[in-house]
């Protein structure tokens, strides 16, 4: 998900927390600092057991609750406030007797005295992140006009749920205990395993303006429309009381909703009713059971006409839209949807909406066939005609070729306040067109990438977390960053020139800065949540798949995770396990510095000898020498001696010159050669042998020095020059760190006539190592840029400011925005 603008370049399950567990790999010892890189991680990781093995499966003893839902839920437009009873059915399939249950109560999070509001660090509560300016101890912080705007609606709103009554199957009250976003039920008897309950809740509460407080759902108004008092486009998300998790790794999920942090929930099968204007259409979780009401019979043939179309037809066309936006009715309509096996329930209603919808037929027995669909107003124009549902479509075929087959009979993409959001078989994506002076709409290239990517990443959420069910609240990154690995192949494969933002590039500039995580911190407690839940984690999988396992294992193993866990609960023990277990590679190295620490990677090429072979041969060796003293410089002194014209006594007195004079120390002897032959009489057999060989094949022998710098552990990438143009790539595992972490040598042996011009440590940036400056030996000028400015301005400031513009320009994109921020 992503509810601020979309830019696309863009414990309880611990025994140890992710400090401890960096720390881990560093062995206090009374001799010696050894630092074990590739330590295991078992140490860190729950245990196996019954209901998780060792190979990061679904254990035998695996379980997990159901709650189904029947809700029937009103909208008042006018007031904008919604009122539904729902019947809770809560299936105990745990081992475990239970007590009360736990309650979500999401809408709570808008109240003036709940915890995020209260606790908030002068900023805003919502998933935009703070809205103000925050004071640096030299200035005072800036309330900026979002955040007035926000306290504003808040005080002129009674917010939160308005809960009328918590009753049992036959309409007998319960207690209830309200905590903040949370309310826990206590039952009149306990709910034993293997048995149900069910319950009823009544509520209501006032729908809150998106923008005003940067939610997850609510309305927008549109005041200019022609019809009087305008229209509203509403999205409903965390719109009903539902149940928390129970699992089996940390019993009721039940922390506290502070905005970031988003769900865990279970699976079950839903029906809802929801009764809205009659003229609004209506974008729900599930499939429509009652469209022969609600739907006109031109609406029901163009459904019809939509499953074997070549591009999206509409059910609600442009035109038909714009007339029920004149228009209003005090009747209402009951749209009836159910859905099966899903976590949660979303819906959109306006009559704004346009509609179009095309079928994607896949090989599947369950779903054969998934109908794509796109609700958006006027303003979303041609942008939204041309590339929604067809971006839908797109996501699908990528994302069932690395988990599954869609298993839902809709997907959808809805067009509204929010920025992108995700939940089963729906999705709100709020980029649109803009309004020119002649009245016509057009877009930019921005809002055009802004819409595909927004749609490719949130449709991929319906596969991670809707389906492969990881907790949110707990490892934002089991979503986020492997949905954004998955979204930038998608992305890549609709367009590679887009920058999708999970290159290794894209991340070198949050890996080198102090304000990291390490990426297993909890969603609420990380600084940056962009580059630490999405691109590091993204990032990460990316160099996994293409630079240490290899697309074959890597795909072959992901799989595997998608469909052992799928309609599951994985946690990151899972994942790693899994990964590990079906590629055959031991990766605890990678996930320990990648997930568990804020090391970076920073691998420097120091030094290259070229080596000869000592062969004992004097008239070998001792030629190779001669060469060597032949070409180092002359001595200054000399050299000006002969510009001089001074002639050398030894020149001026030939008498006297012996055997010394006229051979240099390299000139060989008998004795020399005697010496050889005594050596070679030494040798055992297969040494003599392995010694002819090396003389007769004359190899070049390169040691090459390395420092690990940044602390991350990483295969070394090289390319090698040679004197005749050539260039060869090799490849180093990473467990060429593993008994010396932070400096190696590596030989390479070359052939006679392939000498080694230059060296390159990861020529094609693919490892994500910040610095490339050390990457090149001998070293390189490195390009960079000059500002010209005027002399009267030649001052420290203006310095600083060039330097600055420098980064900025190197940096990605979503990296760009914020040094420009800081810069202002």
């Amino acid at each position: 998900m992503n509810n601020k603008k979309y830019i696309i370049p863009f414990v309880a399950l611990l025994t140890l927390g992710a400090t401890d567990a960096a720390k881990a790999s560093v062995v206090n010892q009374t001799k010696g600092s050894f630092e074990d890189k590739f330590r295991q991680l078992d140490e860190v990781l729950p245990t196996p057991n019954g209901y998780r093995n060792a190979a990061g499966e679904p254990g035998e003893r695996y379980w997990q609750q159901q709650v189904d839902y029947k809700i029937n839920v009103t909208l008042d437009e006018a007031n904008r406030r919604l009122s539904g009873k729902e019947e809770i059915t809560y299936h105990n399939n745990s081992p475990y007797t239970l007590k009360y249950l736990w309650v979500q109560l999401d809408q709570n999070i808008f109240k003036p005295d709940s915890m995020a509001n209260q606790s908030n660090n002068f900023g805003g509560i919502g998933r935009r992140g703070p809205k103000t300016k925050i004071s640096n101890g030299k200035e005072p912080a800036k309330l900026s006009l979002g955040e007035l705007r926000r306290q504003q609606f808040m005080a002129d709103n009674e917010l939160g749920y308005e809960i009328h009554s918590v009753t049992d199957a036959v309409g007998k009250a319960l207690s209830f205990t309200t905590v903040g976003t949370q309310m826990r039920i206590d039952l009149p008897q306990p709910l034993k395993p293997n048995s149900q309950l069910t319950f009823n809740i009544d509520f209501a509460f006032n729908i809150v303006e998106e923008d005003a407080v940067s939610a997850r759902s609510g309305y927008e108004h549109f005041a200019d429309d022609a019809r009087p008092g305008g229209n509203d486009i509403f999205l409903l998300a965390q719109w009903f009381p539902r149940l928390h998790a129970y699992t089996d790794y940390e019993a009721w999920t039940n922390k506290e909703f502070l905005g970031r942090g988003e769900f865990t929930l279970e699976f079950g099968n839903y029906e809802v009713n929801i009764t809205v204007p009659a003229d609004h259409i209506v974008s729900a979780t599930g499939e429509l059971v009652n469209a022969q009401e609600v739907l006109t019979a031109t609406q029901l043939e163009r459904l019809e006409q939509a499953k074997h179309a070549k591009r999206p037809v509409f059910i609600v066309t442009e035109d038909e839209a714009l007339e029920n936006e004149k228009a209003g009715t005090s009747k209402q309509k009951t749209w009836q949807f159910r859905a099966d096996n899903v976590r949660d329930f979303a819906w959109g209603t306006s009559r704004k909406f346009m509609w179009d919808a095309k079928a994607y037929h896949q090989d599947s027995e369950e779903t054969p066939m998934v109908m794509a669909m796109s609700f958006y107003p006027k303003e979303g124009g041609n942008l939204w005609k041309k590339y929604s549902t067809e971006s839908v479509i797109h996501t699908m075929e990528v994302y069932s070729r690395f988990s599954f087959d869609y298993p839902y009979p809709t997907a959808q993409s809805v067009n509204g306040p929010v920025g992108g959001m995700e939940y089963p078989m729906i999705t709100f994506n709020g980029p649109r067109t803009e309004l020119q002076e002649d009245g016509s709409r057009t877009y930019s290239q921005a809002e055009k990438r802004f819409l595909i990517g927004v749609v490719i990443h949130e449709i991929g959420h319906i596969y991670f977390p809707m389906i492969v069910n990881s907790d949110e609240r707990q490892w934002t990154w089991m979503d986020e960053g492997l949905n954004s690995f998955l979204d930038g192949v998608a992305g890549r494969e609709w367009d590679p020139n887009i920058p999708w933002g999970v290159e290794p590039r894209d991340i070198v500039d949050y890996m080198k800065s102090e304000i990291q995580v390490p990426v297993m911190t909890q969603s609420d407690s990380v600084l940056r949540l962009g580059p630490n839940a999405y691109t590091k984690p993204a990032v990460a999988l990316n160099i996994l798949r293409e630079v240490i396992l290899g697309r074959e294992l890597f795909d072959f193993a992901f799989q595997e995770y998608a469909q052992r866990w799928k309609f599951k609960r994985p946690t990151p023990s899972d994942f790693f396990r899994t990964m590990e277990e079906a590629s055959g590679v031991d990766l605890d190295w990678f996930w320990r510095g990648w997930f568990y620490t804020t090391d970076h990677v920073d691998i420097a090429i120091d030094k290259v000898y070229k080596l000869r072979l000592d062969t004992h041969n004097p008239d070998i060796d001792f030629a190779r020498l001669r060469t060597i003293e032949q070409n180092k410089p002359s001595s200054l002194f000399v050299e000006r001696n002969k510009a001089e014209g001074r002639e050398l006594w030894i020149d001026s007195n030939p008498d006297v010159r012996d055997f010394y004079d006229e051979h240099d120390r390299f000139t060989v002897t008998n004795k020399e050669r005697n010496k050889y032959q005594e050596f070679l009489k030494s040798l055992k057999p297969w040494e003599r042998r392995t010694l002819e060989r090396a003389v007769q094949e004359d190899k070049n022998y390169y040691v090459l020095e390395f420092s690990n710098l940044g602390g991350l552990v990483m295969p070394i990438l090289l390319e090698l020059t040679y004197m005749d143009g050539t260039k060869e790539q090799q490849y180093i595992p990473a467990e060429i760190w593993r008994r010396t972490p932070k400096k190696v040598r590596k030989l390479i042996v070359t052939d006679k006539e392939k000498e080694i011009q230059s060296v390159v440590v990861d020529p094609g940036w693919e490892t994500a190592d910040v610095d490339v400056e050390n990457n090149h030996y001998p070293r390189q000028i490195i390009p960079s840029r000059l500002e010209a400015f005027k002399a009267k301005k030649r001052t420290q400031k203006v310095h600083r400011d060039i330097m600055q513009d420098i980064k900025t320009e190197l940096a990605p994109e979503n990296e760009k925005n914020e040094a420009q921020e800081r810069h202002d």
